[in-house]
């Protein structure tokens, strides 16, 4: 057995060596036992439930950079709430608090290392905390200590905070992709998507700037007025082939 302080009142807590969280018979206070020191453990309400977690994902998938059928077309063959461990430090910069959060746990997941925490959303995460049964409480697997020496300013305090995600796979053309919605805010973050073919643009971009080139030569060597009306024909015909492009591909 060993022992540690309270971080809170300053009770003397006695753990087994490897214990990772223990709780202060005289405060109730929840703790986070690190290598590099002992801090309270909070986590953030979630906030998107499931039904809108989706209808996010839907309005995401429609956005002008995907694929023009992906909102039709990706099936969501896993979706999973988590709450992904957060190592939160508390700083004094210049005499000015500063707070900063850092994964902690060894993720590729996106957005991980963007995660905004609202101050006011942090509860105690203690036994009177309910959370969904179904939310996977996902276990740091970095110490703080591979943060403190890059953070700037002096420790205030430092804390591990659980944060609520959506994890989702979906299905499009074969192949799975994922992404993340941050179940605080509803930011969605993914790395790889599928998205929309750009060579239509291209197409139609290269022809007008190639007849436009044309028709400025014919009415700079030959007609004029042949060249006009070339550019007259030719702009309501591109206006035409844009829409069509951005409509249907």
């Amino acid at each position: 057995m060993t022992s540690i302080k309270c971080n809170k009142c300053g009770a003397s807590i006695e753990i087994e060596p490897g214990t990772k969280f223990a709780k202060c018979e005289y405060c109730n206070s929840q703790m986070y036992i690190d290598k590099s020191g002992v801090g309270f453990f909070y986590i953030v309400e979630m906030k998107i439930k499931e039904e809108n977690a989706r209808g996010i994902f839907k309005r995401w998938s429609a956005g002008s950079a995907m694929a023009k059928d992906l909102e039709n077309e990706a099936k969501i063959v896993k979706m999973i709430p988590e709450y992904f461990p957060l190592y939160m430090f508390k700083r004094n910069v210049e005499g000015k608090e500063a707070i900063y959060f850092e994964p902690a746990k060894s993720t590729s997941l996106p957005g991980m290392h963007a995660l905004k925490v609202p101050a006011g959303d942090i509860k105690i995460f203690d036994q009177n905390y309910i959370v969904d049964p179904r939310a996977q409480i996902i276990q740091p697997d970095l110490g703080m200590d591979a943060y403190l020496n890059n953070l700037p300013g002096k420790a205030e305090e430092q804390a591990l905070v659980f944060f609520p995600i959506w994890y989702i796979e979906y299905s499009y053309k074969g192949n799975i992709y994922n992404v993340v919605i941050d179940a605080s805010s509803g930011e969605v973050f993914s790395e790889k998507f599928p998205t929309r073919e750009s060579y239509p643009y291209i197409a139609v971009a290269s022809l007008g700037f190639f007849l436009f080139l044309i028709y400025g030569i014919i009415s700079l060597f030959w007609k004029f007025t042949y060249g006009l009306i070339g550019m007259a024909i030719t702009t309501p015909i591109l206006f035409l082939a844009s829409y069509f492009v951005a409509k249907n591909m």
